[in-house]
């Protein structure tokens, strides 16, 4: 697991759901193959409307036409992220797509779990509102040691939440990887 993540922010707003993250339309390819398992991450988050976005400039998509990977490492969101279905491919397409940490004023509890069991990003939860603080294209680092995130541009560094008891399952990988290396399953 890494220790740390960093790179540039994507900043949404509260109450992006599932359908925004990965919409129904691309679900229909199968993750469990190589090539096409790109194409969650090529169309995460394309559902967001721009004016849901909280972009400074109004224009900054997720991925970038034709690209395999997004610029972003990092999403910073409101209250509620991945509110919705229960989809189990929203945090595969987001982790598909390049991005390690999500941090979130709250989450919906099916994407945060599906998110440490998966073994495919960090939920993490802050007190502040990050999002009137950080801007898309703002250089962050988020400590998963230190539990906290900084923000290069601006030069301040905010605090997040632990994982409580998910944390041993999110270092391990997911809840497979967990359950091999605690001897439930061989």
């Amino acid at each position: 697991m890494h220790t740390s993540v960093s790179g540039k922010a994507y900043v949404v707003g509260d109450d992006v759901d599932t359908d925004q993250i990965i919409p129904a339309e691309y679900l229909s390819y199968n993750p469990a193959i190589a090539e096409e398992r790109k194409y969650f991450g090529i169309y995460a988050l394309s559902g967001v409307p721009i004016e849901q976005a909280g972009l400074p400039d109004g224009n900054t998509p997720f991925m970038a036409d034709g690209e395999v990977s997004s610029e972003f490492s990092v999403i910073i969101a409101g209250r509620n992220f991945g509110c919705g279905s229960s989809r189990e491919h929203a945090p595969l397409a987001i982790s598909a797509a390049g991005v390690g940490v999500v941090v979130a004023e709250s989450y919906a509890r099916i994407f945060y779990r599906n998110s440490i069991n998966g073994g495919y990003l960090m939920p993490l939860e802050t007190s502040d509102r990050l999002i009137d603080q950080i801007s898309t294209g703002d250089e962050v680092e988020v400590d998963l040691s230190k539990l906290t995130l900084t923000n290069h541009t601006i030069g301040k560094t905010f605090g997040l939440k632990g994982l409580g008891d998910a944390a041993e399952i999110a270092q391990a990988g997911g809840i497979f990887e967990y359950a091999r290396k605690t001897g439930m399953l061989k």
